[in-house]
Order: structure tokens, then C-alpha cells, then sequence
């Protein structure tokens, strides 16, 4: 089941079963796509024809940002589970060390991809490292042969969005991997470069205010969340389709 947001479908499945979804996707031999969707995503894709394209090709639109969970309480949906693309990562990396499945992690400076793979091995020892591969590798084709090279089934591309949705989208049909995300900088989050919110702020949703004490100047683009809200209530977020699907 999946809600609607300004017509961007949001999955409402529960962690746990989205990522026995995904898993059986791929035991089917189906490839899946996966994004993260926050408040501030979805305000810019009323705008922006070519963002509300790219976030509805994927299979699965993971509700990152509590703002959505918000929403979909205003609006009596189902959507309970807070999933950030951070999250959904370190869980298919852990779900993978459990199946022996194989990742890949593409993008970002040169080093850092590296720095993030062992900072996965260290959490998951059994995790298969199939390959990594920074972002300034120009060579298109390199990349991709080096992917399939690795026999990797999931891939993670740190491009920054949409660059890295874009890549995926454009490349899916020709890489061998079954499960692609595109993670921003969340291999500077698993390198050690950067550090995450304490465990009490996540857990009570308030990440978002965390990075806003750390980084004043992001206080413009936390205005989003309450204009998303209030055209949630307004029912402004309906165009391009129903509340729900």
C-alpha cells in the first residue's frame, strides 16, 4: 500500500516488512528502486515536473522525515514507520550480512567509499564488500563494468540527488545488482566523517532540530515543514492525485 503526497506515492509498510518485500523481490529475480521522500523533497517536486517523475519510478519511497509521518496521521493514513535513507541502508547491509548478498558503494570523494565499507565491516563482520568505487570516475561504462564485475546485489550511489537517481534510472536495465539506493552523504556518515544525531533525538523524530543547532544557517530550509503541513491540511496535497492509493 502506498499514500499519496502532491501525487508522490509514499510506501506505509512497517520496516521490517519492506525490507522482507524488497528481499523477496529480489529472490523473484525483480530489480528494486528505492528513495528516500522528506517534507522538503515533496515541496520541491510540486514545482519541479521533472523530481515528481524521478520519485514516482521508484518502487519504493521510504518515509524519511517525521514530517510525513505527521502528515499521514493528519490525514488518517497508515504510514507509522520513520525510515531515513541512512537507516534503510545500515538494515539492508545488515539483512545482507545475514544472506551473504554482496554490496556495492559508488560515490562520493575518492576514499570515502572505502572508509564507509570498513566502517560497515566493522558493524556487520560477515557483510560482503563486493566492490566500492568513488564519484569522479568519468567513464560511465567503467563504472558500470566494474559493478557487474562485482557480482554485487545491492548497490548504494552517493551522487547526490538527482544526480544519483538519475544514474540509476538511466542504468538499471544494464547493471547486475537487484536492489539500488540512492544515499547521499550517508557514506560520510558510516566513514566517521560525520556524525549523526544522538540516539534520543532520532528517536523522538528530531534530527531535523539537532542538525539545526549544529548548522543555524539551515533554519530557511526547516520552513518547509511547516508549509508542507499546512497544505497537507488545506488539502493542497492532493493535487496530481487522491490522499491515497
Amino acid at each position: 500500500m502506498k499514500e499519496q503526497f502532491f501525487g508522490v506515492q509514499v510506501n506505509t509498510e512497517r520496516f521490517d516488512e519492506m525490507l522482507d518485500l524488497i528481499f523477496s523481490r529480489k529472490r523473484e529475480g525483480k530489480k528494486s528502486f528505492i528513495v528516500a521522500i522528506n517534507p522538503e523533497k515533496l515541496m520541491k517536486a510540486r514545482q519541479d515536473p521533472e523530481l515528481h517523475k524521478i520519485l514516482n519510478t521508484a518502487d519504493f519511497q521510504i518515509p524519511d522525515g517525521v514530517g510525513v509521518l505527521i502528515a499521514s496521521r493528519l490525514k488518517n493514513g497508515t504510514i507509522r514507520d520513520r525510515i531515513t535513507g541512512v537507516d534503510m541502508m545500515e538494515r539492508l547491509c545488515g539483512r545482507a550480512a545475514e544472506t551473504g548478498d554482496g554490496v556495492f558503494l559508488y560515490g562520493a570523494k575518492p576514499g570515502v567509499a572505502d572508509q564507509a565499507a570498513a566502517g560497515m565491516k566493522a558493524k556487520f563482520p560477515s557483510l560482503n564488500i563486493a566492490g566500492t568505487l568513488d564519484g569522479y570516475v568519468k567513464d560511465e561504462q567503467q563504472v558500470l563494468d566494474t559493478i557487474n564485475a562485482s557480482g554485487a546485489a545491492i548497490l548504494f550511489v552517493a551522487l547526490g540527488s538527482p544526480t544519483q537517481e538519475n544514474f540509476i534510472i538511466r542504468n538499471m536495465d544494464r547493471l547486475v545488482p537487484s536492489v539500488y539506493q540512492g544515499v547521499g552523504g550517508s557514506f560520510d556518515v558510516f566513514s566517521g566523517n560525520i556524525k549523526r544525531a544522538p540516539a534520543g533525538f532520532r528517536k523522538l523524530g528530531l534530527e531535523w532540530l539537532y542538525r539545526l543547532l549544529k548548522e543555524p544557517s539551515r533554519w530557511r530550509r526547516q520552513l518547509e515543514l511547516p508549509k508542507f503541513l499546512i497544505a497537507v491540511l488545506t488539502g493542497r496535497h492532493e493535487k496530481g492525485g487522491g490522499a491515497h492509493e
